[in-house]
């Protein structure tokens, strides 16, 4: 598995095109990884743009799923629909289609933030919004995530 990292400030143009950042070009070349992608609605009010490769993995575990199961039936639905492949050009932009950009509320300013082996699409003042809360909802998450807090350090001493 490769790993690509980075918070990239940019604009989207009116023909719906992005910009892939040099930083983020340099990270997935470096590990083989062509720019060939998916891109999809993501769990908040963003895209998710995952490289191609990524999104195979993810669609073979999908695939996966019983489809006479009406939940899985409905999660198949939701993560297959609007799901689009999209190529860089040759000066490395991304052509968001116009329904997905609508989804997520893309406007002109937008955010890329990519992590583990794939990229959040952000409009940049969602973004902002969403991190408004960061500092204690991550403090939260982190004690749920890996223990901790007076609990559990009160039970290891135990």
């Amino acid at each position: 598995m490769f790993r690509i990292t980075g918070e990239y400030q940019g604009t989207i143009d009116d023909k719906g095109r992005i910009k892939l950042p040099s930083g983020l070009v340099k990270q997935l070349s470096e590990q083989g990884i062509t720019l060939n992608f998916v891109v999809n609605r993501g769990f908040e009010k963003c895209l998710m743009i995952y490289p191609k490769t990524v999104w195979d993995q993810k669609a073979n575990e999908v695939d996966r799923l019983n489809l006479y199961d009406p939940v899985q039936r409905q999660f198949v639905r939701y993560f297959y629909r609007g799901a689009t492949e999209i190529n860089a050009d040759a000066t490395d932009r991304l052509l968001i289609p116009k329904n997905l950009s609508e989804h997520a509320s893309i406007q002109k300013e937008i955010v890329l933030y990519a992590y583990r082996n794939q990229i959040e699409l952000w409009d940049a003042q969602m973004y902002k919004d969403e991190l408004a809360n960061e500092p204690a909802q991550f403090s939260e998450l982190a004690a749920k995530v890996f223990g901790g807090g007076s609990e559990n350090q009160s039970n290891s001493k135990d």
